[in-house]
């Protein structure tokens, strides 16, 4: 499966399916994110149900601390 993910076309396992696969794939499932697909932007509650289709594009904003 391929997805646009932040501008760069990334390959991802055929098992990634939803949001919430994606999330899990990059090691950000507990983390606190923005999730845009295809310029919409996705609610927490939608990460398990929301399926990917090959091409999509997807923003993923994530927030980093530090001093």
């Amino acid at each position: 499966m391929e997805f646009i993910i932040n501008g760069e076309t990334i390959q991802v396992p055929e098992h990634i399916r939803t949001i919430a696969d994606l999330l899990d794939h990059f090691q950000l499932i507990e983390k606190i994110v923005i999730v845009e697909v295809n310029a919409q932007i996705m609610q927490k509650h939608q990460y398990e149900t929301t399926a990917l289709c090959n091409g999509d594009r997807v923003e993923i904003v994530h927030f980093v601390g530090g001093g």
